[in-house]
């Protein structure tokens, strides 16, 4: 299987070159705006868009011809995004444009990329770090993505394709449960808590509230640092949450490898839309929606590919009304307590960690799946639910 793995180099171009890079962003945007307003709305494939627009394109946006036959695929690859999401593609922003091998090289020999823009062929300096170096010393990359980011640098997003290894060969199964309190909870015991970065986010939200209210009713230089600071802090608590969401998905790969284990996680899609109908204060609502268990699935998925490990995501139907210990589903208040951290099964008498007795019932439910004749253990009632409710999604195979 092949794993394209992004590299993000930030680019050093001269105050000329950045003129050109607005440039041809701003024309790929409107080349994209343009397409998706004139095509139908239900065609998606990027080859009959292409067969209908191309020769308009090129004419009115002055793309060289992979510039515009990528416009086409951009247009078709958003338009099948948004049928699944059941939204329409609403407009396209001059943040990026797509880049092949006819137009995108990169040159080790000077550590610069050779992108074609508007007026033709621009060699722009990488500032590439140890780790940028390192994965691209020696390679050849065919594709990459030209893009400005929200402060304003511009950066080249070049994608490397690998060979993954075999998947691992296993009917073990690790069970992760994903929470606010406890980031993230193992069957086999490793826990990763969530209080530290709760205590960060809720610092940060206190102080961009203050900052906030300076920006607006300050003076004129208050106003301007007030915004400076604003933009510091949030790439701050940013990177720190992906460097936290990063050692974890680690960990538990590794975790996984040691064990000569499969992953299976909740399928948590739509949670945030579910628990934003629920009544909620201000403050357990910002956290609900600051909750970047997204981003750790992400994470997980390319690191199984790249280690090898199958993960597979199970509905989270009932696994935290389940006993870990006999299986029973207690949905009825009264027959099974689960108040705050602490799990009781109103059936065999089992107590203990709720989040610990939810991992341990993802893993035993992920177990049916990848090995469905040794589950005779799910004859209870939990069976029946499982069987009710959809198989689990295949995320990563390596």
């Amino acid at each position: 299987m092949e794993q394209v793995l992004t590299i993000v180099c930030k680019l050093q171009p001269t105050p000329e070159q950045c003129s050109k890079i607005d440039a041809l962003l701003k024309a790929f945007a409107d080349a994209c705006n343009w397409a998706n307003q004139t095509v139908k709305v239900g065609i998606t494939s990027k080859t009959t868009i292409q067969n209908l627009v191309y020769q308009e394109l090129r004419q009115q946006f002055g793309l060289s011809a992979n510039q515009t036959v990528r416009v086409c695929a951009r247009v078709g690859a958003n338009r099948k995004t948004e049928k699944i999401n059941g939204k329409p593609v609403k407009v396209f922003s001059p943040t990026s444009a797509d880049y092949d091998a006819r137009i995108f090289a990169f040159r080790e020999k000077d550590w610069k990329v050779s992108l074609t823009l508007l007026d033709g062929r621009e060699h722009i300096k990488l500032n590439a770090g140890n780790y940028q170096r390192g994965k691209l010393k020696g390679r050849v990359p065919t594709s990459a993505q030209l893009c400005k980011h929200r402060d304003g640098q511009y950066y080249v997003h070049i994608q490397l394709k690998n060979e993954a290894p075999e998947p691992i060969d296993s009917t073990q199964v690790i069970g992760v449960d994903f929470g606010r309190r406890d980031i993230a909870v193992t069957s086999i015991g490793d826990k990763w808590d969530g209080k530290q970065i709760q205590g960060a986010r809720d610092k940060f939200a206190l102080v961009r509230a203050s900052l906030q209210q300076k920006a607006s009713k300050g003076t004129r230089s208050t106003r301007r640092r007030a915004r400076q600071i604003l933009q510091r802090l949030s790439g701050s608590e940013r990177r720190y949450q992906t460097w936290l969401n990063h050692n974890i998905s680690k960990l538990i790969v590794l975790s996984a490898i040691q064990n000569n284990a499969i992953i299976a996680i909740e399928d948590l899609t739509g949670i945030r839309e579910r628990t934003n109908e629920q009544p909620r204060n201000k403050n357990e609502r910002r956290r609900s929606n600051s909750w970047a268990f997204f981003q750790l699935r992400l994470f997980l998925s390319y690191k199984s590919v790249k280690y090898g490990v199958e993960l597979v995501a199970v509905n989270p139907a009932y696994t935290s009304q389940t006993c870990n210990n006999c299986l029973h589903i207690h949905p009825i208040k009264g027959k099974s307590y689960r108040s705050g951290k602490s799990f009781k099964c109103g059936h065999c008498g089992n107590h203990g960690d709720a989040d610990e007795n939810g991992s341990k019932v993802i893993s035993i439910v992920g177990a049916a799946f990848v090995n469905p004749l040794g589950g005779s253990v799910l004859s209870c009632n939990l069976a029946d639910h499982i069987r009710a409710t959809e198989s689990p999604r295949l995320l990563a195979v390596g």
